[in-house]
């Protein structure tokens, strides 16, 4: 998107479930937004001495620290109910459009946790340019949430760290503790109720709202309780209000379907026949705990296609009985990008999810009997509810932490009323897992004025991941003129998935076998690099499935004695010569190891060339 996030700014969002790792968004730096930016950037542009229009008294602009944005605070009460007496500042920024004013548009970022000021960062004018491309004539506004970025973060001890294991109704209890009584507060009506105040404290009368994700949760509940004030939406990863996050019975069932589309056609021909079989296969095998947690993996790959790469020839290989693979998968997924609270709260997550509910049990249950209550009602679902996985994959939802939160003790409640009849535009990812297109289909069918685009080939958050331009050009030409938006063809991947993993090995290969295992060593590489480093900060170290490692930086990858095959080293550079997709890499590599024929390999184009045992080989 900027050069700033090319180089390594995280992108958050959430699975809907404590457990499991934040995953990496590969944004739009990788298709060439120089030219998006450009062409936005072609009106009067943004002057660093102008300032916010229709501010109030209440909050009044200032420039953030010298930067074109111009940043205000607006004070809302903790409790809106008056019970608990405080306030919480919330931090908002503002960049005034650019061009013929068309509107003002509020950017509502995800989890819940992320911080939308933080998230979209509109000082950055790179940032700032793309989400003027996307809604030109637009006033752009972010706000971080309370509890999130700028506006008091939540942060608890319990909940620090990458992932989360143990007993997860202990730790959100625990959480709730350290929080004390200011845990009733963060609902997703405390949310819109803030949206609103901040509507009101900068004077715009009517606003148009895009909503990511979770984002997209908070943009309906606003647009169901202050309808009046909506000019239209865009909802980018669809999470309807009536989505299961209790059990994610939704994504549970529509995974297998939409695994398929990972692999569509012939794409996973040299690993497996059947990903989404491997996938049931495996997690169904290893049941409640595991099972559940690899599921979370193959969520994250949504966001992930590194990760979504390295995926269907690992399961296939565990469905074999070879777990290496998919064991080296999920430490690709479990690293630590060194997000913190800034980044995602985790305690703001939590807060959010296990207020709005439903749960299984009534505000009125102790903590202690909710367990039983869970089970009741898992005992009662009807056959399929789960999709093709057993009782235990309901762990992947929120109801085994939630039951460790305190019921809200005094909490409002949105005026919710029916849906504006205003345009509204949707995004949904045909590869995406945590938000499916049957829900975000069903959601978009209640507007009379709603079109739904639906990007093969791409996965959670379209308009970030989406390297076909498809998406973004179709908001861009209906905030221009109203144009139906186009279908999208299947986006390029950046990886293609990888082949099967080499299983036995002869104790001494030939040249031409030595050159088969050495290619697979590199297109893993790769993938593990997309997976890790891709937009990294600071590099990444990865370990190979029988030893060495593999460093990873933004710029490319170092290997030394590399490993997929036992046997076979591969050391050497490899460097990221064109982002794509699909990715590509040029470099050199050495070859050793004791069933190898060793020699030296440059990489051009894809493909290994060069001299293996005395003998010259070429893929």
């Amino acid at each position: 998107m900027t050069t700033k996030l090319c180089k390594g700014v995280v992108r958050l969002s959430r699975t809907g479930r404590l457990a499991g790792r934040a995953a990496l968004v590969f944004s739009m730096c990788a298709v060439g937004v120089g030219t998006l930016a450009a062409a936005a950037s072609a009106g009067p542009g943004i002057r660093g001495n102008l300032l916010f229009r229709h501010v109030t008294a209440r909050s009044r602009a200032a420039a953030c620290d010298g930067k074109p944005v111009f940043c205000s605070t607006v004070n809302v009460p903790l409790d809106r109910s008056g019970v608990v007496s405080g306030t919480i500042p919330l931090h908002v920024e503002m960049v005034p459009s650019a061009g013929t004013p068309r509107g003002v548009v509020f950017l509502v970022a995800g989890g819940p946790g992320q911080g939308s000021a933080h998230t979209f960062d509109l000082s950055d004018p790179g940032e700032a340019s793309y989400f003027q491309f996307l809604f030109p004539g637009y006033t752009l506004v972010a706000y971080d949430d309370r509890g999130t970025g700028a506006s008091n973060v939540l942060d608890c001890a319990a909940l620090d760290g990458p992932d989360v294991a143990g007993d997860e109704a202990k730790i959100a209890a625990e959480c709730a503790a350290e929080l004390g009584s200011g845990t009733s507060y963060y609902s997703t009506a405390d949310h819109a109720a803030d949206l609103e105040a901040v509507r009101q404290a900068l004077g715009f009368p009517r606003i148009a709202v895009m909503g990511v994700s979770y984002g997209t949760r908070l943009a309906l509940a606003y647009a169901s309780a202050y309808p009046q004030h909506v000019d239209r939406l865009v909802l980018d990863s669809i999470v309807p209000p009536d989505q299961d996050s209790a059990f994610e019975s939704d994504t549970l069932k529509a995974m297998p379907g939409t695994l398929s589309q990972y692999c569509a056609g012939s794409l996973c021909a040299g690993a497996t026949k059947n990903f989404a079989g491997d996938v049931v296969a495996v997690a169904n095998r290893l049941g409640s705990g595991l099972g559940a947690r690899l599921l979370g993996v193959v969520v994250d790959a949504d966001l992930n296609p590194g990760l979504a790469a390295e995926l269907p020839a690992a399961f296939h290989a565990a469905r074999g009985g070879d777990m290496l693979p998919l064991l080296h998968a999920f430490l690709l997924d479990s690293g630590e990008l060194g997000s913190g609270p800034a980044d995602f709260s985790e305690a703001l997550y939590v807060a959010t999810v296990c207020d709005d509910g439903p749960f299984p049990w009534s505000p009125t249950t102790a903590p202690s009997d909710r367990s039983a209550a869970i089970k009741a009602a898992l005992a009662a679902l009807p056959p399929g509810s789960l999709g093709p996985f057993g009782i235990w994959a309901a762990s992947l939802g929120n109801a085994g932490t939630c039951a460790g939160w305190p019921t809200p003790t005094s909490d409002i409640t949105a005026p919710a009323g029916p849906l504006p009849n205003v345009p509204v535009l949707g995004f949904s990812g045909g590869l995406d897992l945590r938000t499916p297109t049957a829900g975000a289909t069903a959601l978009m069918a209640q507007f009379a004025q709603g079109h739904l685009v639906v990007v093969p080939g791409v996965g959670h958050s379209v308009l970030t991941a989406d390297p076909s331009l498809c998406a973004q050009t179709d908001l861009r030409d209906w905030i221009l003129t109203g144009a139906t938006p186009r279908n999208c063809e299947r986006a390029k991947a950046y990886l293609p998935p990888l082949t099967a993993f080499p299983t036995k090995l002869a104790k001494h290969l030939s040249p031409a076998q030595t050159l088969v295992v050495a290619t697979k060593t590199v297109q893993e590489a790769e993938a593990a690099w997309l997976a890790t480093g891709a937009m990294a900060d600071s590099p990444n170290t990865v370990d190979g499935l029988y030893g060495g490692k593999a460093v990873a930086t933004a710029r490319g990858v170092t290997l030394t004695n590399y490993t997929v095959a036992s046997g076979v080293k591969v050391s050497g550079k490899l460097t990221m010569r064109d982002f794509g997709p699909p990715v590509s890499f040029t470099g050199a590599v050495k070859i050793a190891g004791s069933a190898a024929a060793q020699g030296t390999l440059t990489l051009d184009h894809g493909f290994l060339r060069g001299r293996l045992g005395n003998r010259k080989v070429r893929g």
